[in-house]
C-alpha cells in the first residue's frame, strides 16, 4: 500500500509538472541537450551527487543555494550617478569564479556561499566521461535538480545548454533577494527576473533544509525579538545565537523536522512562526503569498510540482547559449586564466 500511494504520489507530480512545463518556454535550452554531445553526463553528475551528499548530508542545500545566486545576479552600469541595468546572463556560472589578477573582486568573495569545492568534484566527475562538452552552468542546474531527487524524493527534467560566462564582478550580487526584504520587495525582485508570485514562494521551500548563520538572525532577535515569531522559538534562537556572540556560529534553517530534508515543511513553520529570516515569515503578510503558503502546508505533491517548475524556470533566466561564453576546463576560472 505504502509503495502504490508513494508511486501514486510521484505521478502525480510528474504530470502537474508536465501540463506547467507545457506553458513555459525554454528559450534555447533543451531537454537531452547532452544525449548525443555526452550521453553520460546526466548519469555521472546524478553519481557525484550522490556521493557528495552521502558524505555530507548538508550539501545539497549549498548546491540549490549556489544555484539560485548564480542565476539571479545582474551587471549594473553607473553613469552620472544614474544606476543603468544591462541585460548579462544570470544563469553562467559566474559565481564560481575564483578572484584572479585581472579580477580580483568576483562575486564569489560579497557572499559567504558554500558548495564551490563539490562543484569542482561534479565537474572533475565529468570530465572524466566527457572532457570540454558540458558547462558549469549546467552542472549547477544538474546538481539542484538531482538533490530534489536525492534530498526531496522528486524528480523532474531538467533543460540545458548553457554556457558559462567570461565575467564576474562583486557588485553583481547586490539585487539578490536578501533576508531582510519584505513581501513587496521580494515580488519585486523576483519580477524582475520573469518570475511570478507562485515561483517566489515555491522556490521560498528551498529554506526546507541547510544551514544559516546567527549573524543572519539576529537582527530580528535584537533588541527585542520580532513579533511574528513564535516565542519560544525566538527564546531558543537568543541561546543559540546571544546579542554579543559570533555571527558565524551555524544553525539548521528547519529546527522543527529533518533539516536535510527538502519538503513542505517549510510553509508549515511559516505558518508557525518558526523561520529565520524576515524574507521568509513575510510571506504571510500579504494574502497572495500567504495563500500559496497555505496551500503548500496542506498539499506537499502540489508543492513538489511548484517546485521542480519553478526551478526550470529560474534556470532559463538569463542564459548563455550558442557560440556566446564557454565551456570552462574548470569551474573556478576562465579558459583564458582570468
Amino acid at each position: 500500500m505504502a509503495t502504490s500511494t508513494c508511486n501514486a504520489m510521484l505521478l502525480m507530480v510528474a504530470t502537474a509538472f508536465a501540463l506547467s512545463m507545457s506553458s513555459l518556454a525554454a528559450g534555447t535550452l533543451q531537454y537531452d541537450f547532452y544525449k548525443t554531445s555526452c550521453p553520460g553526463a546526466e548519469a555521472a553528475i546524478r553519481k557525484a551527487t550522490e556521493d557528495l551528499i552521502a558524505s555530507d548530508p548538508t550539501i545539497g542545500a549549498a548546491l540549490v543555494r549556489l544555484f539560485f545566486h548564480d542565476c539571479f545576479v545582474r551587471n549594473a552600469v553607473i553613469i552620472n550617478f544614474t544606476t543603468f541595468e544591462v541585460d548579462v546572463p544570470g544563469c553562467d556560472g559566474s559565481i564560481l569564479l575564483n578572484p584572479s589578477s585581472s579580477n580580483p573582486n568576483p562575486e564569489k568573495i560579497t557572499i559567504p556561499l558554500r558548495g564551490y569545492d563539490a562543484v569542482d568534484k561534479i565537474k572533475a566527475a565529468v570530465e572524466a566521461v566527457c572532457p570540454g562538452i558540458v558547462s558549469c552552468a549546467d552542472i549547477l542546474a544538474f546538481a539542484s535538480r538531482d538533490t530534489a531527487a536525492i534530498n526531496g524524493g522528486f524528480t523532474f527534467a531538467m533543460p540545458a545548454g548553457r554556457r558559462d560566462g567570461l565575467v564576474s564582478v562583486f557588485s553583481d550580487v547586490f539585487g539578490i533577494p536578501a533576508p531582510s526584504m519584505q513581501v513587496q520587495q521580494l515580488i519585486q525582485s523576483f519580477a524582475g527576473k520573469g518570475l511570478t508570485v507562485d515561483d517566489l514562494v515555491a522556490l521560498s521551500g528551498a529554506h526546507s533544509f541547510g544551514v544559516t548563520h546567527c549573524n543572519f538572525v539576529t537582527p530580528r532577535l535584537y533588541p527585542t525579538a520580532d513579533p511574528t515569531m513564535n516565542a519560544d522559538f525566538a527564546s531558543n534562537l537568543t541561546n543559540v545565537c546571544p546579542r554579543n556572540g559570533s555571527g558565524s556560529r551555524a544553525l539548521n534553517n528547519n529546527v522543527v523536522t529533518d533539516p536535510n530534508r527538502l519538503s513542505n515543511q517549510f510553509y508549515s513553520n511559516v505558518l508557525a512562526g518558526k523561520v529565520m529570516f524576515t524574507s521568509d515569515q513575510t510571506l504571510t503578510s500579504s494574502g497572495d503569498t500567504l495563500n500559496l503558503v497555505k496551500q503548500n502546508a496542506a498539499n506537499p505533491v502540489a508543492w513538489m510540482a511548484r517546485f521542480a517548475a519553478a526551478l526550470v524556470k529560474m534556470g532559463n533566466i538569463e542564459v548563455l547559449t550558442g557560440t556566446a561564453g564557454e565551456v570552462r576546463k574548470v569551474c573556478g576560472a576562465t579558459n583564458g586564466g582570468n
